[in-house]
């Protein structure tokens, strides 16, 4: 069957990609059915939120929008992208209807409980298409256990900057909606740089324009990465470690609080919490949980890498290799190939969605602390032609 005709079984039969530098390839990825949907959300003046202090909040709603739309789809999987301020993702026929519920509640949900502006769409992948632009999607595996979507074709990109023009827009819904975002926390401590810096990067293709040199500039950088601990792995081996009171305990009441108490919220995630951090720091197993084991897989299924149109990294970077990196885009961007946005920072954090503790599927969004990928956009606007 015609790839651009296959129904909801389509992306489950993507094969999952174990190089990440790989996927800088652009054969390696496949166009998405053309009776698909882009999802798409973001947050409304999320640089002037940065600025007051909020990002973690701004990154709690981000990966809101990805953990909603996992509730909804009845365990399907389903391509996206977690951006920091925003998430982008790709459903199915069947699934497109609740897709766009959830995302209603989302918007409503985000304005009632803190106060966000967030912009949701659904963008027809046919209309993309005929916009000159394509959708063509990846998997890579991040572990055995997990697995990230990838995307090229100047589609998702097309499609981000349509919604904040205001087309393909979608209503909040009604008041006092509340999504299901079961599984979603912030429980871990940031993590600092052990290299110097916390580095977020945006690289995107100049469009229209050769695919071939954005793809050899992309592995050019991810080369650099690969000469650095890890890879520029921003998480410790053992994951980024647990304190108590947990730093996300405001953040996570919000999230999990459902209708009820905000108050009495904290109060049980307070001792949850306690009893969690006494595990990690004891290492005392539970029953099918090893908390050992389990911090490893932190680390291990992290995504702090990732194509979206473009290449996007958070990475533990000495100050050398940030020089060489800048130097390398500077000229990209000069021969007209790219641009870029690049933003230090002396952390990053994690935000999480864990279906089970006892199992090895938990899924670990990462940023920078101070801004992250949001300020690396920033910057990137600020040249765009």
């Amino acid at each position: 069957m015609d790839a651009m005709t296959r129904n909801d079984t389509f992306y489950d039969t993507l094969p999952r990609v174990g190089s990440f530098a790989a996927l800088a390839k652009p054969d390696v990825y496949t166009p998405l059915p053309n009776d698909w949907t882009i999802g798409a959300a973001d947050i409304v003046g999320s640089t002037d939120q940065i600025a007051k202090g909020r990002y973690k909040t701004v990154n709690m709603v981000g990966a809101a929008v990805i953990s909603s739309q996992i509730n909804a789809s009845g365990g399907k999987t389903f391509p996206y992208v977690f951006g920091g301020d925003g998430a982008t993702f790709a459903c199915d026929t069947e699934m497109a209807a609740l897709s766009a519920r959830a995302l209603g509640v989302m918007k409503r949900w985000a304005s009632e409980e803190f106060g966000l502006d967030l912009r949701v769409a659904q963008v027809p992948v046919a209309d993309i298409r005929a916009a000159g632009r394509d959708v063509r999607v990846a998997r890579f595996r991040a572990s055995d256990s997990v697995d990230y979507g990838m995307f090229s074709g100047g589609g998702i990109s097309w499609a981000e900057s349509e919604m904040k023009r205001g087309r393909f827009a979608l209503s909040a819904a009604p008041a006092g909606a509340i999504p299901d975002l079961t599984g979603l926390s912030c429980r871990w401590n940031n993590a600092k740089s052990r290299n110097g810096s916390i580095l977020s990067v945006v690289i995107e293709p100049e469009l229209p324009g050769p695919r071939d040199a954005f793809a050899a500039v992309a592995s050019q950088v991810i080369a650099l990465a690969d000469t650095l601990e890890r890879g520029g792995h921003p998480l410790p081996p053992d994951g980024p470690g647990v304190s108590w009171p947990p730093p996300g305990l405001d953040l996570d009441a919000h999230v999990s609080r459902g209708a009820g108490s905000l108050r009495k919220r904290k109060i049980q995630l307070l001792f949850g919490n306690l009893i969690a951090w006494l595990f990690f720091k004891s290492g005392v197993k539970a029953g099918a949980f090893d908390p050992a084991h389990y911090a490893r897989m932190v680390s291990n299924n992290a995504d702090f890498r990732k194509f979206d149109d473009g290449l996007k990294m958070t990475l533990d970077c000495d100050p050398d290799t940030i020089a060489t990196i800048r130097s390398l885009l500077e000229r990209a961007e000069r021969d007209g190939i790219l641009r870029f946005g690049l933003f230090e920072q002396a952390e990053a954090m994690m935000t999480c969605f864990v279906p089970s503790v006892t199992q090895d599927n938990h899924i670990h969004l990462v940023d920078g602390a101070s801004g992250g990928y949001a300020q690396a956009a920033a910057r990137l606007k600020s040249v765009s032609r």
